[in-house]
């Protein structure tokens, strides 16, 4: 069976064809073909994705993509007329499509959803919608080129060890996902406002960094990690109230500065798996209008920037680490997915590697490769694939597939 998947959920317009076989006791994919166009330059100017130049960039960029993976994949050849003409003669180079149909940018996905439906019509094969943070989580079965394969259970679900947890991390969505029953989730846990990709990209900004932030924010830290030899502050250190007043000894020259600081952890010892980085956000905020109080130009030296970047990095994984720890404790987990754009930051990773052996037992943890942490469309198609077996091949009509900006899993 041979899948076309399509990912337009935000800056990113993405494209794969892969093949699957069906074994016993999994699925062998091979990757024929996958393509994406990033916008990150488009945006830079704006801080952040503008919508409307997002979607300009999809519709431009999609038939530019399909035809690139039909050569690529060599399924080009299949086609009497270009890749999305009408034509009574045309055969179809796939047996289905699968396409992000939320969450996201609305604008966004109806891209993505039209141009698909347009295909799905005219080559006569099925639809599949795909849920965005389902694609995340099933992820970490991929690789974005070659071959690779996924256990499967007699029915057709994905054959790991329950109950499951799965920490979603991007820079839409922070989630705790509990799955007791293969691709069946319940949401434990989320943020309350912004997420913590989010959180990351707008310190980038405060900071003076380009877009996107996020990793700007890591490689700085990082350096001042490794400089320092810090590790992640121990929970019980993170108890009471925290002061985010920047402590500076010397004299005015910030060069001379010795500097420290600490910024709050929110809701680290709530009474349920809830996150907040709004507050966190608000906290560097404030600390750099009061150093710039004492120099406006202290923001171009380094060692404080470093210093900032280090503290709120620590702070943002302290919160997910203690949250799931406490929900691996709480539901006895057996195995943890951690995916998502931030599931990249390796000081995340670090962490959670250590959260392995718990409470007697050795937890399985799993983390896509770095090229699928991010939107992808293999993972859609993944997703596509392993709901079209559950579902025995029973699709939406096409007319029923629409855009869901909100879609929850």
């Amino acid at each position: 069976m041979k899948i076309l998947s399509i990912e337009t959920s935000c800056d990113d317009t993405c494209i794969s064809i892969f093949e699957v076989k069906r074994g016993a006791t999994n699925a062998s994919f091979t990757v024929l073909a996958n393509s994406s166009n990033s916008q990150i330059k488009i945006h830079i100017p704006y801080g952040g994705v503008y919508p409307a130049l997002a979607k300009r960039e999809h519709t431009k960029n999609l038939p530019i993509l399909l035809e690139k993976v039909l050569r690529e994949s060599k399924l080009d050849k299949m086609l009497t007329n270009s890749a999305i003409a009408k034509s009574v003669n045309m055969k179809s180079p796939v047996d289905a499509i699968a396409v992000t149909y939320g969450p996201g940018l609305e604008m966004c996905l109806w891209e993505g959803i039209s141009f698909s439906k347009e295909l799905a019509k005219e080559w006569n094969v099925p639809l599949i919608p795909v849920n965005h943070m389902e694609g995340h989580v099933l992820s970490v079965f991929g690789k974005h080129k070659g071959k690779f394969s996924i256990p499967l259970q007699k029915g057709g679900q994905v054959k790991l060890k329950t109950p499951i947890l799965s920490l979603l991390v991007s820079g839409g969505h922070t989630q705790l996902v509990i799955t007791k029953k293969s691709m069946d989730y319940e949401i434990i846990g989320e943020t309350l406002d912004d997420a913590v990709g989010e959180a990351f990209d707008k310190v980038a900004r405060m900071l003076d960094l380009p877009y996107p932030g996020g990793p700007q924010i890591s490689k700085l830290a990082e350096e001042e990690r490794v400089k320092e030899n810090q590790s992640l502050r121990g929970v019980s250190q993170a108890d009471g109230p925290r002061s985010s007043a920047p402590r500076a000894r010397g004299d005015s020259d910030p060069e001379k500065i010795s500097f420290s600081v600490t910024l709050p952890r929110p809701m680290l010892h709530s009474k349920n798996f809830d996150f907040s980085f709004s507050g966190l956000k608000t906290a560097v905020l404030y600390l750099i209008r009061d150093l710039n109080k004492k120099n406006l130009d202290i923001l171009h030296n380094d060692k404080i920037k470093k210093a900032i970047a280090l503290e709120f990095e620590n702070a943002a994984i302290e919160c997910l680490i203690y949250k799931t720890k406490k929900a691996i404790e709480k539901y006895k987990v057996n195995t943890l997915i951690v995916a998502g754009g931030v599931a990249a930051n390796k000081h995340l990773r670090n962490e959670l590697k250590k959260l392995e052996k718990l409470s007697g037992h050795k937890i399985k943890i799993l983390f896509p490769t770095l090229e699928l942490s991010g939107d992808n469309s293999l993972m859609i198609g993944i997703a596509g694939y392993l709901n079209y077996i559950k579902n025995k091949g029973k699709v939406p009509k096409l007319d029923s597939v629409k855009a869901t900006g909100n879609l929850r899993l």
